[in-house]
């Protein structure tokens, strides 16, 4: 009998228990062994008086417990769960996590730990929730070269920005439609600030290239400055949608890594993910492009994805082979170089706020001219507020090197006749 201790019994941990004791048969016949959850830890004793498991309010219950095979860390956070899942490795526990922080930040320690004392530690809801992403990059696409990963990583951004456009309104009306319909936390800034995405972003990336991938490698850029005006724009002028993106893409052996709000053209497959759901793409040098859809957040879906980790390590367990084999080829002595965003190359949106007189876009072209960025189209519109006395010029290049668009708008700021700072979106092909 493999014998499991959740640590966290909130909105994914209390479902986890729920989802394997509804489901307990058919899970038993599918890993060929039984299963009990024998501990599950949590602050508030009163939410779980009808369990069927042994109550603790204190994790090292669990974690130094002979008795039990996989430790559930399930709390969220980062100090304490990182504790929690160093301690079950060394005391020779197998993990199962959805904490994608902790993994992102100590993926070196974490993994050399887990190959050192032969254990493993599955994570597939860390990224995407129900999405079996994890599981696809480890094993399904595994004798495959990745070229590229991109994709809507975070639902809470991908709620707003789609009540910001369907519903015309602003950014802060529609997180906080996010947050009173259970979408976005209180203090939201992990979301709209692309950090999450950045740490999930982290893992593809690390499994992707079996090395630790950083948030310090990553460029991030969250949708807190994305105004309605401009997802109105690129709308209806150019036919683009807005979207938070997190991108890993192989240039010339070299690593570009961005989470930044993107224009996706009408053809692309992220136009139609809307909400909270997430996408994934991938694109393999033999399996080509391939698509992962579904719900990114919520603890249904979340629980599913920790229920399948539980099934694959029990199965391992029972058969005696767990540990014997790394979940996660990690190569820490492999060196990978890395692309910055100003050194690639993109087409790019811009959106400059002028004065309302002649020669206005002289000066701006004239100036983008002198930094070999080519204009592709240019139109200039009244804001949508006409309050003001100004007018939005509204631009988008040729393929051109990021630095050279950066540079530009740092001379074309300082201009008296620029009224705010110049947007600047990057088109993803």
């Amino acid at each position: 009998m493999i014998k499991i201790g959740i640590i966290g019994l909130g909105t994914v941990g209390s479902k986890v228990y729920d989802l394997i004791i509804s489901n307990k048969k058919l899970i038993e016949r599918k890993i060929g062994t039984e299963l009990e959850i024998l501990y599950g830890c949590d602050i508030d004793r009163n939410k779980f008086k009808n369990k069927k498991f042994i109550f603790t309010n204190n994790w090292k219950d669990i974690v130094y417990n002979s008795d039990i095979d996989i430790v559930v860390e399930l709390i969220g956070g980062k100090d304490l769960a990182k504790t929690i899942i160093i301690e079950s490795l060394k005391n020779k526990k197998h993990i199962v996590t959805a904490n994608k922080a902790v993994l992102s930040e100590n993926w070196d320690e974490i993994f050399n730990l887990a190959r050192d004392n032969k254990k493993l530690v599955y994570f597939e809801a860390s990224v995407g929730a129900g999405i079996p992403i994890i599981q696809a990059l480890n094993e399904g696409l595994a004798a495959n070269k990745i070229d590229y990963i991109a994709g809507i990583l975070n639902g809470t951004t991908n709620y707003i920005l789609t009540k910001m456009l369907s519903e015309n309104i602003s950014f802060d009306k529609a997180l906080s439609q996010a947050q009173k319909n259970g979408f976005a936390e209180m203090n939201p800034s992990l979301d709209i600030k692309g950090i999450d995405t950045a740490h999930k972003l982290s893992i593809l990336a690390s499994i992707t290239y079996s090395n630790w991938i950083k948030l310090d490698n990553i460029y991030i850029e969250g949708i807190d400055k994305i105004e309605l005006s401009d997802m109105k724009y690129v709308k209806e002028e150019f036919g683009y949608t807005v979207k938070l993106l997190g991108i890993v893409r192989k240039i010339n052996n070299k690593l570009l890594l961005e989470v930044r709000p993107c224009l996706v053209s009408d053809s692309s497959p992220f136009v139609s993910v809307r909400n909270e759901f997430n996408a994934i793409l991938v694109k393999g040098d033999k399996c080509g492009e391939i698509l992962f859809y579904g719900k990114g957040a919520g603890g249904s879906p979340a629980a599913s994805a920790v229920a399948s980790d539980i099934m694959f390590l029990a199965r391992q367990i029972a058969a005696g082979v767990a540990g014997n084999i790394p979940y996660v080829s990690y190569d820490p002595d492999k060196k990978l170089s890395f692309l910055s965003n100003e050194e690639n190359f993109g087409n790019y949106y811009l959106r400059f706020t002028t004065v309302d007189k002649p020669g206005v876009l002289s000066k701006i072209s004239g100036i983008l001219g002198k930094n070999n960025v080519s204009i592709a189209s240019v139109y200039q519109k009244e804001p949508l507020n006409k309050k003001f006395k100004t007018a939005d010029i509204i631009l988008l290049t040729h393929y051109v090197k990021e630095k050279s668009v950066i540079d530009s708008i740092r001379v074309i700021d300082k201009l008296d006749i620029i009224k705010s700072n110049t947007k600047l979106l990057k088109i993803e092909q």
